[in-house]
């Protein structure tokens, strides 16, 4: 199964050093192609609204995207929950949970889930993330029912037994040996979280600390089922090939009798504000060395108002998200073409902006040096670019370009019903209305130069970074390889 950090909207999931800079594009090609966008507001430009959105008596939420272009359905159920819901000395338990969905019912024995999707000809699969957990099935059109019924099921009903769960928590902790331990990028990502942040449960991994998974027991798998899977912290997504009218009658009948729970969230824990630079070292299994860095910055949530040019917290997430486009676009970033390019400084930088979340964010550059340079080294010229930006600011001829750039991304993406559903389910997952979507392409027309620096003045503090710097150390000629990660029953590597 997977684990998803990725922000929503603003941007792709982009994880660390995963942007190494690929060769410049011919400008007048880029134009050509964007010129239909950049003689169009973004107003103007339709965004694909549900076709059904509509909320059942026990609070389940039900939204239907039709599309004639391909026999195919999507069906998705989101819960909102995730690892920031999670309490100290009990992380990785919602991990661990979508894990067990996959362990059989009252009805269904370990795994037949699974190999029911796959003699429907399906695909099938489940997504943990800080603030949600996901589970989706793909099928053609006619089997969409079918799927819809394993999946209710599972949802009411899941049934595992203590064996199962001391079995599965085994492949979970070799996943976090395979995934994160034995993983450059992952461990250094966590040590930064671990770091930055000192109260909030963002501090904590997806995947939980390995000593909690150690600890856990077949009971509080249950207890976070109990507690949380309930039609009133549910989403249900159908897109593709489909009638609305249809579907809602096929969801009220599997989902309608699935009773509603009090959900008794923990309040928000409130970080106490940095008041210093935070700085570590990390070493572990590599080849390179490199450096993270993230400064605190605004991420929109429940209550933040409004995704509209006058919301200043919305104006500076967005300006935020086009900065990094204009530090890392591979083919016009400032960084790419300084850095990596021109001075041959870095094999790769990138950048990552929070966008909407109940997390508290950040922004994260990136940073692998070439030989002879050293990973601060490399972060103090990002920091010197982005000094440059808040003192002289940046010409209107270069944010324009980045604006069709960022436009284009956000519309392209909307031409698959996988991503417009993800968003949707995102953006309910964060207590946010699924306008969202159509507001922040709305926003990019409205981020002006003065925006870009202003945000580039205000947020980027050495006494609000944490920076991590990545010491590889090489494995030993001798050293056995990984072992293989237990088989799961769900019949799948996760």
């Amino acid at each position: 199964m997977n684990i998803i950090r990725t922000p929503i909207l603003g941007g792709v999931s982009k994880g660390p050093l995963q942007f190494v800079a690929r060769p410049r594009v011919l400008l007048h090609v880029l134009l050509a192609s964007l010129f239909g966008l950049a003689s169009l507001p973004s107003q103007a430009i339709q965004t694909h609204a549900p076709n059904l959105d509509q909320t059942l008596p026990n609070g389940l939420r039900v939204l239907v995207y039709e599309s004639r272009r391909a026999p195919t359905a999507l069906h998705m159920v989101w819960i909102g929950v995730g690892s920031i819901d999670e309490q100290p000395g009990k992380t990785g338990l919602a991990h661990v949970l979508e894990h067990m969905m996959f362990k059989g019912t009252k009805t269904l024995a370990p795994g037949e889930f699974s190999r029911r999707v796959a003699a429907l000809g399906g695909r099938e699969n489940a997504f943990t993330s800080k603030e949600y957990t996901g589970y989706f099935q793909q099928v053609h059109r006619d089997a969409l029912f079918e799927v819809m019924a394993l999946e209710a099921d599972r949802m009411q009903n899941l049934k595992f037994s203590d064996e199962d769960f001391k079995k599965e928590i085994l492949v979970v902790m070799e996943e976090r040996r395979l995934r994160t331990d034995d993983n450059p990028q992952s461990l250094a990502y966590e040590a930064l979280l671990a770091r930055a942040f000192t109260a909030s449960p963002v501090r904590h991994p997806i995947i939980g600390w390995m000593a909690d998974l150690k600890a856990l027991k077949p009971d509080d798998a249950r207890r976070w089922y109990e507690t949380w899977y309930a039609p009133n912290n549910a989403t249900v997504i159908v897109a593709g090939d489909v009638d609305s009218a249809e579907v809602l009658k096929q969801v009220q009948s599997l989902y309608g009798q699935w009773k509603t729970k009090p959900l008794n969230r923990p309040a928000p824990v409130l970080e106490p504000e940095q008041l210093g630079a935070r700085v570590a070292q990390v070493s572990g299994p590599g080849k390179l060395p490199f450096a993270l860095k993230a400064w605190k910055t605004p991420s929109i949530g429940s209550t933040d108002g409004p995704i509209e040019p006058n919301n200043p917290r919305a104006r500076d997430a967005v300006a935020l998200s086009m900065l990094g486009s204009i530090l890392d676009h591979p083919d016009f970033g400032r960084l790419s073409q300084k850095l990596v390019r021109e001075q041959r400084q870095a094999l790769g930088v990138g950048t990552q902006a929070e966008g909407i979340s109940r997390s508290p964010g950040i922004f994260l550059a990136e940073a692998t040096p070439v030989d002879g340079v050293t990973p601060v080294a490399l972060v103090r010229a990002i920091e010197a670019e982005i000094a440059l930006i808040a003192s002289q600011g940046i010409g209107r001829e270069e944010l324009d370009l980045i604006r069709l750039q960022a436009k284009a991304a956000e519309i392209y993406k909307k031409d698959s019903l996988f991503s417009t559903a993800m968003d949707a389910g995102r953006l309910i997952a964060a207590g946010r209305p699924i306008n969202d979507s159509r507001d922040w392409l709305a926003m990019l027309d409205a981020i002006e130069p003065a925006d870009i620096q202003r945000v580039a003045k205000e947020y980027f503090l050495e006494k609000q970074s944490t920076l991590i710097e990545f010491e590889p150390v090489p494995l030993a000629a001798n050293k056995p390889a990984p072992a293989a990660m237990p088989p799961s029953g769900s019949g799948r590597a996760h």
